[in-house]
């Protein structure tokens, strides 16, 4: 006769199997501020049966403290964590949950309403397959409404449910519920989502959520638990699409086994499968399917595994595999979608890098060709996107990368803006298709390259970069090195700001986004002149960090001499040679460095210069010494 425990264990054992065997799904809910978002997933752990005792007790403690009537309880109290969303009534930060019904798990992200916290509600639909849109049935369809209905469509979202919300409100009213769905239907059209649900339901009351409610006799549709407990999942839809592994990483424990790791994230293979490395173009055959688990004889979409080949090829992380008959496209300049998320604006020639699978570039904005005003869904014209904007434009890398259109694949097709400098993440994007350019345009080799042109120069090339305030001396101090630089025989070229500014970049102003543009068109010139085996010598006062750093990165590592000209403001003030100081503090002249516009200091310059205790020559014979001592000339 079977022991208690051992029926016990048995139960536990099979309750555990079971719940890990069940599918999954990632859903968001969203819209306009106190739709109801946070009530309703506090509702739906309450009927999943998916709160402690003590959770309940203090969410009904918490219940008469804000104001509740009666014995009703404040669902939305279990999702508000933070202290203010609690004192304002409004969900600032994304939050997440995880419950669990006999069907399916689900984990659910309660995103922002308010405008501000848009990139919140992005990041919270970024991996969801539905999104739960609520709409106050007293109100009806909102600017909100259609700004996270914009939003859904943008990010991939397939499905989306348009939950009529607080029908308790409006006597369950069918004519209400009619006109909503009318309004939503006829502004849905322009966004092309693919699966719309409408259900009336309280979240307060608990109709139509997991129970078809009596007092709407009149809807016949399905409740939002069946719904999401039997909605296709993407994950599903991605198994037929061609086959696509990112390289994470190249596992190689011994000299007999080498294979490439990631997560698979569309289609299927199987051993003997023939596949592609993109984006070097070379082939090979799947030779095993390995797991922790054993090999498989098939790996799908979501399934982290390591591939062998039948071919000894270079791969590395940041490559992709792709089926060879269906391969993805391999491209370095694309229109792209991008969503900003950093209090700085994104300007056109800016660089950042590009994370896309486990690939990382680095990638300058190019053009912003309009952004879209995401409450009308109107094209207008910008010459930069502040926080929270929406943009189409065009993006380079400084290199080729393997991708498929966002469309397609979201994972191969989106890709993350990162800060060179504080690598904070600053925004997201989509790409949608590479442009003709991208194909058409290659480099032409040349058989007199940088190292020959340097050595009939008897030189190493490099950029001597001075940068400061004006007045700071720049100009005075590269004048003199290059004199110097002359008279030793070396072969030089000086680019000042103001002598440019005559020519080259004579159509710019002093804007932000100007200034950025007219460093990329300066840094552009100098590494075509370290490529001809020159010194050049570049003073602009190039305010920031992140043009300078981009500067940096065009040429080859010890090629780039960062000289900070360091005069204090009042110092440089106090010279004034042009008079432009004088004019600025008059509001003269506007986006004055220094002034109203700001100047970031380089943190670790290769050279630093204290104009205030020493003369221009010695700062000239500065710059030459550590150029001696670290073999240039």
């Amino acid at each position: 006769m079977a022991h208690v425990s051992d029926l016990i264990s048995t139960d536990i054992d099979q309750y555990l199997k079971n719940h890990e065997n069940k599918s999954l799904l990632r859903f968001i809910t969203c819209g306009s501020v106190d739709d109801g978002k946070s009530t309703l997933i506090g509702r739906l752990l309450y009927e999943s049966k998916m709160l402690f005792e003590d959770q309940l007790a203090a969410v009904e403690s918490d219940s008469k403290k804000f104001g509740t009537q009666g014995d009703d309880i404040d669902f939305a109290l279990l999702v508000d964590g933070l202290a203010a969303e609690r004192e304002q009534g409004i969900t600032i930060d994304v939050a997440y949950r995880f419950f669990s019904t006999d069907r399916r798990k689900f984990i659910v992200a309660d995103t922002p309403g308010h405008e501000q916290y848009t990139r919140n509600m992005v990041t919270g639909a970024s991996t969801a397959d539905v999104a739960i849109l609520m709409v106050d049935a007293r109100k009806g369809i909102l600017t909100q409404t259609k700004r996270h209905s914009y939003l859904a469509s943008l990010i991939g979202i397939r499905h989306v449910i348009v939950a009529i919300n607080k029908m308790d409100l409006v006597d369950y009213s069918e004519k209400t519920y009619n006109q909503i769905v009318e309004d939503y239907t006829t502004f849905s059209k322009q966004l092309g989502i693919e699966n719309i649900t409408f259900i009336p339901m309280s979240a307060f009351k608990g109709d139509n959520i997991t129970d078809p409610s009596p007092k709407m006799p009149w809807y016949r549709g399905t409740t939002l638990m069946g719904y999401l407990e039997t909605v296709e999942i993407d994950d599903e839809r991605m198994k037929s699409t061609p086959f696509r592994l990112p390289v994470q990483w190249v596992n190689r424990p011994n000299l007999d086994f080498r294979g490439f790791s990631g997560q698979i994230s569309g289609g299927a293979v199987k051993p003997g499968d023939r596949i592609r490395v993109l984006p070097s173009g070379k082939e090979s055959t799947v030779a095993r399917i390995v797991t922790l688990d054993g090999d498989l004889e098939e790996g799908v979409a979501g399934q982290s595994v390591t591939i062998t080949l039948e071919d000894e090829i270079d791969i590395s992380r940041g490559d992709l595999l792709v089926e060879a008959s269906e391969p993805a496209e391999v491209a370095k300049q694309f229109e792209t979608t991008i969503i900003w998320m950093h209090e700085e604006p994104l300007l056109p020639g800016r660089t950042y890098l590009m994370k896309v699978g486990t690939k990382t570039v680095s990638a300058t904005l190019t053009d912003i060709k309009y952004q879209v005003n995401v409450n009308t869904m109107e094209h207008i014209a910008a010459k930069k996107l502040e926080l929270n904007g929406i943009g189409v434009c065009t993006i380079s890398l400084d290199q080729a990368i393997a991708f498929d259109a966002y469309s397609n694949n979201q994972d191969t097709g989106g890709y993350i803006l990162i800060d060179r400098l504080s690598n904070n993440t600053v925004g997201a994007g989509l790409l949608n298709f590479a442009l003709r350019r991208s194909q058409n345009i290659v480099m032409q080799h040349v058989d007199v390259d940088k190292e020959a042109r340097s050595t009939i120069k008897q030189q190493k090339p490099c950029i001597l970069w001075l940068t400061g305030l004006s007045g700071a001396g720049k100009s005075t101090i590269a004048n003199l090195v290059e004199k110097k630089l002359y008279s030793m025989g070396h072969h030089t070229y000086l680019l000042d700001g103001d002598n440019i500014r005559h020519g080259l970049n004579k159509d710019l102003g002093f804007t932000d986004g100007d200034r950025v543009e007219n460093i990329r068109r300066i840094s552009e010139i100098a590494r075509l002149m370290v490529d001809a085996g020159l010194i050049v010598i570049s003073a602009f006062i190039s305010p920031f960090r992140s043009e300078r750093d981009m500067a940096r990165s065009m040429v080859e590592d010890g090629e780039f001499i960062e000289v900070h000209v360091n005069t204090p403001l009042n110092v440089a003030e106090d010279r004034d040679v042009k008079g432009l100081y004088k004019k600025a503090r008059k509001g003269e002249l506007k986006n004055f460095t220094g002034i109203d516009s700001p100047y970031e200091a380089p943190e670790n310059p290769e050279c630093r210069l204290d104009t205030t205790n020493v003369t221009p020559e010695e700062c000239a014979d500065k710059v030459i010494e550590y150029m001696q001592e670290r073999g240039y000339i």
